[in-house]
């Protein structure tokens, strides 16, 4: 079993910046790791994702302003996350899975959540 902490999720101004972090710890065979987001009344959607080699997928919404890392040694994933705009308001959770494909097609492995609120 993997288990994901999240933090880093706040209330910020839009334009702002914030940061978010995710622990893994259990059974460390994955090599992706990534962020999903939900905002209320629409579907969870992928963000970004990381594999162990720095192979980056981003969104189409969030290019050019997030930035998702990596510390392979202490199993974190980070996403950096500049120009906020209101419609970036959700819940984002961490996930983690064997590969790219796997963690855009459905994880297993999910974090708690952490609520980013971004005020116009």
């Amino acid at each position: 079993q993997v288990q994901l902490v999240e933090s880093g999720g706040n209330l910020v101004q839009a334009g702002g910046s914030l940061r978010l972090s995710c622990t893994a710890s259990g059974s460390l065979f994955i090599n992706a790791m990534g962020w999903y987001r939900q905002a209320p009344g629409k579907q969870r959607e992928l963000v970004a994702a990381i594999s162990s080699g720095g192979t980056t997928n981003y969104a189409d919404s969030v290019k050019g302003r997030f930035t998702i890392s990596r510390d392979n040694a202490k199993n974190t994933v980070f996403l950096q996350m500049s120009s906020l705009k209101p419609e970036d308001t959700a819940v984002y959770y961490c996930a983690a899975d064997w590969s790219i494909l796997r963690l855009r097609v459905g994880p297993d492995y999910w974090g708690q959540g952490t609520q980013v609120t971004v005020s116009s």
